[in-house]
């Protein structure tokens, strides 16, 4: 655990059922008249960011909206929506829908007001200039991002994934509406959920962990392992969705405060390579990492069992940290996470240009409990395969 730490973060944050409906306000007391919206495309149609579109309207905030966005974003993508918002002379940036959605608001937020591309920024503390305000309103529990310091881009043509980390990414504000989570489809809150999982438990066994991050992680393991199942077996379970957007926003602060190890690490290539979304890719890994990382730190795995379920009393740290294990393991069967890369159709053949690029995200393979190499990360993605 580390002995010093530096805690940044997100400035407000609301949390609860109709709090999209203060987004109006919210943005006028950030002396906002004209708004970047940038709108994950499916959620137009289906009408869940009506409410916080209607609360902008409500205090006469000019909505200019940018929804051209895909899957897992370009780099592209961000430098369009900030031209939009530049253009109107937007006052501030609202982020709306999952990951993707936020990670284009906040890097969208500071290249209006930095010159260049966003090709330019990705990396560690680059942005020099503060952006415009942004808020972020999550659609999904799972990412994290309307906490952390992170925008994640993809380019295809090279497959590389990196992204724009600074202390200037982070969102001016967070508001966390589960109902806006409920029409969230069942295999969706799977994976997000499993990727909000992921963030805690690899923030609570990093070698960067601290007391903070702890408190969080374990809560944020609690909360996500007590209502995932329920909120993917039955949406409009407005509790269990509750419990996960509070879990996977524990989770978020967990990751900002901490950071993540080698299963980031190892899903990155598989989202560059061939464009599977991260939740998908740190779900299918998660139990493969753990497995190797176990013996690094039995004690933390213990606990992070015991944050999932009622253990036996006189059960072994080493038998706990196993439990851990296969708590996840049965998690991810039950909430329909697929068992193997095979079955994403990710060819084997690959694995040692994936595990070459894995070493190269060195942030999360630095953290990682237990070292590794690249010969660790090709046997990992073997067992993955399920041989």
């Amino acid at each position: 655990m580390a002995t010093q730490f530096t805690v940044e973060g997100v400035r407000r944050v609301t949390f609860g059922c109709g709090s999209a409906a203060s987004l109006g306000e919210e943005v006028k007391l950030l002396g906002g008249r004209k708004a970047l919206v940038v709108l994950d495309p499916s959620l137009a149609k289906l009408g869940v960011a009506a409410p916080a579109l209607d609360a902008l309207d409500k205090a006469g905030v000019e909505a200019v909206i940018y929804s051209d966005i895909t899957r897992e974003p370009e780099p592209a993508e961000a430098d369009a929506a900030a031209a939009l918002g530049r253009d109107n002379a937007v006052d501030v940036v609202v982020g709306i829908g999952g990951g993707s959605a936020l990670d284009l608001a906040k890097a969208a937020g500071v290249l209006i007001t930095n010159q260049g591309q966003c090709t330019d920024y990705v990396g560690l503390e680059l942005v020099k200039t503060p952006g415009k305000p942004v808020i972020c309103l999550p659609t999904t529990a799972g990412t994290g991002s309307e906490v952390t310091f992170t925008a994640v881009f993809t380019r295809r043509a090279d497959k590389f994934k990196g992204g724009i980390n600074g202390r200037l990414l982070y969102p001016h504000m967070a508001i966390l509406d589960p109902e806006l989570t409920v029409s969230c489809p069942p295999y969706i809150s799977a994976i997000t959920g499993m990727d909000a999982l992921t963030h805690a438990m690899e923030a609570y066994t990093s070698r960067a962990a601290h007391a903070l991050s702890d408190h969080n992680a374990l809560a944020a393991i609690e909360l996500i392992g007590g209502s995932l199942r329920q909120a993917v077996a039955h949406g409009e379970n407005i509790q269990a969705r509750s419990e996960m957007l509070l879990g996977a926003y524990l989770a978020g602060l967990a990751l900002a405060q901490a950071g993540v190890g080698a299963v980031h690490a190892m899903a990155y290539p598989l989202g560059a390579f061939y464009d599977i979304p991260h939740g998908e890719a740190n779900a299918v890994l998660l139990p493969y990492v753990l497995r190797h990382n176990i013996m690094a730190c039995p004690e933390r795995f213990a606990a992070m069992a015991n944050a999932l379920a009622e253990l036996p009393g006189d059960m072994s740290t080493r038998d706990a940290a196993y439990a851990c294990l296969h708590e996840v393991m049965d998690l991810s069967e039950d909430v329909g996470i697929p068992a193997t890369l095979k079955e994403l159709n990710v060819p084997q053949a690959s694995v040692p240009e994936m595990a070459k690029k894995a070493m190269t995200v060195a942030r999360p393979i630095a953290n990682n409990p237990r070292k590794v190499c690249a010969e660790d990360l090709e046997e990992i993605y073997h067992q993955a395969f399920g041989e």
